[in-house]
């Protein structure tokens, strides 16, 4: 079975980024949004508590375009 990992914390703007462009590498992720999940519970947290999870398998092929991308968004 395949494991998933989470590579990546932030608000769903910068979460759908990285999302895109992973699915441009042929890269699938899974989104977990913890904002929207508590949302419709009721209950307030940060928004930026949406993780991007892919297989295992794909992170060393993964691992540069998210060290790029988070130069990008830190400079």
């Amino acid at each position: 079975m395949a494991e998933h990992i989470k590579v990546f914390t932030g608000s769903s703007i910068i979460i759908n980024g990285i999302k895109n462009i992973l699915e441009e590498h042929n890269i699938s992720s899974l989104v977990k949004d913890h904002t929207e999940s508590a949302r419709l519970g009721g209950f307030g947290i940060p928004t930026n508590s949406v993780e991007l999870f892919i297989l295992q398998e794909d992170f060393e092929k993964a691992q540069p375009i998210l060290d790029d991308f988070k130069a990008e968004i830190n400079s």
